[in-house]
Protein backbone atom coordinates (compact mmCIF):
# COMPACT_ATOMS: atom_id res chain seq x y z
CA UNK A 1 0.00 0.00 0.00
CA UNK A 2 1.81 3.01 -1.13
CA UNK A 3 0.05 6.58 0.46
CA UNK A 4 0.14 9.95 0.15
CA UNK A 5 0.68 12.33 3.18
CA UNK A 6 1.17 15.65 3.87
CA UNK A 7 2.85 17.82 7.06
CA UNK A 8 0.58 19.94 8.86
CA UNK A 9 1.42 23.44 9.50
CA UNK A 10 2.55 23.84 13.07
CA UNK A 11 3.27 22.43 16.00
CA UNK A 12 0.78 20.95 18.08
CA UNK A 13 0.16 19.53 21.70
CA UNK A 14 -1.63 16.80 23.31
CA UNK A 15 -3.55 17.38 26.61
CA UNK A 16 -5.15 15.92 29.22
CA UNK A 17 -8.29 17.69 31.35
CA UNK A 18 -10.51 16.06 33.47
CA UNK A 19 -13.41 14.08 32.91
CA UNK A 20 -15.87 16.42 34.47
CA UNK A 21 -14.19 19.56 32.77
CA UNK A 22 -16.26 21.61 29.96
CA UNK A 23 -14.76 21.97 26.63
CA UNK A 24 -12.43 25.38 26.74
CA UNK A 25 -12.83 27.75 24.36
CA UNK A 26 -9.19 28.05 23.56
CA UNK A 27 -10.06 24.47 21.91
CA UNK A 28 -13.12 25.56 20.52
CA UNK A 29 -11.70 28.30 18.15
CA UNK A 30 -9.08 26.49 16.99
CA UNK A 31 -8.95 25.52 13.06
CA UNK A 32 -7.35 22.10 14.18
CA UNK A 33 -8.24 20.30 17.02
CA UNK A 34 -9.89 17.12 17.91
CA UNK A 35 -11.25 15.88 21.34
CA UNK A 36 -11.75 12.59 22.74
CA UNK A 37 -14.21 12.02 25.75
CA UNK A 38 -13.55 8.87 28.64
CA UNK A 39 -14.59 8.18 31.76
CA UNK A 40 -11.29 8.66 32.65
CA UNK A 41 -9.89 11.66 30.59
CA UNK A 42 -10.35 14.50 28.22
CA UNK A 43 -7.77 14.32 25.53
CA UNK A 44 -6.87 17.11 23.35
CA UNK A 45 -5.22 17.52 20.21
CA UNK A 46 -4.67 21.59 18.94
CA UNK A 47 -1.96 23.59 18.51
CA UNK A 48 0.60 24.15 20.92
CA UNK A 49 0.30 27.96 20.88
CA UNK A 50 -3.19 27.80 22.14
CA UNK A 51 -2.32 26.30 24.84
CA UNK A 52 -2.83 28.05 28.05
CA UNK A 53 -0.12 27.63 31.29
CA UNK A 54 -0.87 25.34 33.60
CA UNK A 55 -2.92 22.93 31.46
CA UNK A 56 -1.58 19.09 31.55
CA UNK A 57 -0.02 18.29 28.28
CA UNK A 58 3.04 17.11 25.94
CA UNK A 59 4.08 19.63 23.59
CA UNK A 60 6.40 19.09 20.17
CA UNK A 61 4.18 17.18 18.00
CA UNK A 62 3.97 17.70 14.33
CA UNK A 63 0.94 16.30 12.52
CA UNK A 64 1.53 13.92 8.85
CA UNK A 65 -2.45 13.68 7.19
CA UNK A 66 -3.03 10.73 5.05
CA UNK A 67 -4.58 11.93 1.84
CA UNK A 68 -7.94 10.81 2.17
CA UNK A 69 -11.35 10.48 2.00
CA UNK A 70 -10.31 7.08 3.02
CA UNK A 71 -13.16 4.26 2.15
CA UNK A 72 -13.82 2.30 6.19
CA UNK A 73 -13.75 -0.76 3.83
CA UNK A 74 -9.65 -0.35 3.60
CA UNK A 75 -7.33 -2.21 6.00
CA UNK A 76 -3.73 -1.69 6.96
CA UNK A 77 -3.53 2.32 6.52
CA UNK A 78 -2.14 2.75 9.62
CA UNK A 79 -0.15 -0.24 9.90
CA UNK A 80 1.72 1.00 6.87
CA UNK A 81 2.56 4.18 8.44
CA UNK A 82 3.01 2.61 12.21
CA UNK A 83 5.57 -0.06 10.71
CA UNK A 84 7.93 1.80 9.41
CA UNK A 85 8.15 4.60 11.95
CA UNK A 86 8.59 1.69 14.52
CA UNK A 87 11.92 0.13 12.72
CA UNK A 88 12.83 3.64 12.55
CA UNK A 89 12.41 3.74 16.55
CA UNK A 90 9.69 6.71 16.48
CA UNK A 91 6.94 6.58 18.50
CA UNK A 92 3.32 8.18 17.86
CA UNK A 93 0.21 9.25 18.24
CA UNK A 94 -2.39 8.25 16.22
CA UNK A 95 -5.77 10.37 14.65
CA UNK A 96 -8.41 9.33 12.92
CA UNK A 97 -11.34 11.19 11.54
CA UNK A 98 -14.71 9.95 9.50
CA UNK A 99 -12.49 11.20 6.27
CA UNK A 100 -8.96 9.85 7.09
CA UNK A 101 -5.75 9.45 9.28
CA UNK A 102 -3.40 11.52 10.83
CA UNK A 103 -0.07 10.63 12.64
CA UNK A 104 1.94 12.91 14.62
CA UNK A 105 5.63 12.38 15.68
CA UNK A 106 7.79 14.22 17.88
CA UNK A 107 9.14 17.66 15.96
CA UNK A 108 12.54 16.66 16.27
CA UNK A 109 12.09 13.18 14.38
CA UNK A 110 10.33 15.04 11.87
CA UNK A 111 12.59 14.29 9.27
CA UNK A 112 13.60 10.91 9.96
CA UNK A 113 9.83 10.47 10.25
CA UNK A 114 9.73 11.11 6.11
CA UNK A 115 12.87 9.32 5.21
CA UNK A 116 11.68 6.11 6.96
CA UNK A 117 8.21 6.75 5.61
CA UNK A 118 9.32 7.51 1.96
CA UNK A 119 11.46 4.26 2.37
CA UNK A 120 8.65 2.29 2.66
CA UNK A 121 7.07 3.76 -0.43
CA UNK A 122 4.86 6.61 0.34
CA UNK A 123 4.58 10.25 -0.75
CA UNK A 124 5.32 12.60 1.98
CA UNK A 125 4.61 16.35 1.04
CA UNK A 126 6.25 19.08 2.64
CA UNK A 127 4.26 22.44 3.23
CA UNK A 128 3.85 24.38 0.53
CA UNK A 129 4.21 21.07 -1.96
CA UNK A 130 1.10 20.12 -3.85
CA UNK A 131 -0.26 16.48 -2.93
Amino acid sequence: MTLKLSVLDGSLAICRLEPSAEIPTWVLSQSFYTLSRTAEEISVVCPEAAVPDGITCERGWRGLKVAGPLDFSLTGVLAAIAAPLAQAKISIFALSTFDTDYVLVKTEKLELAITALEGAGHKVYRTGEKT
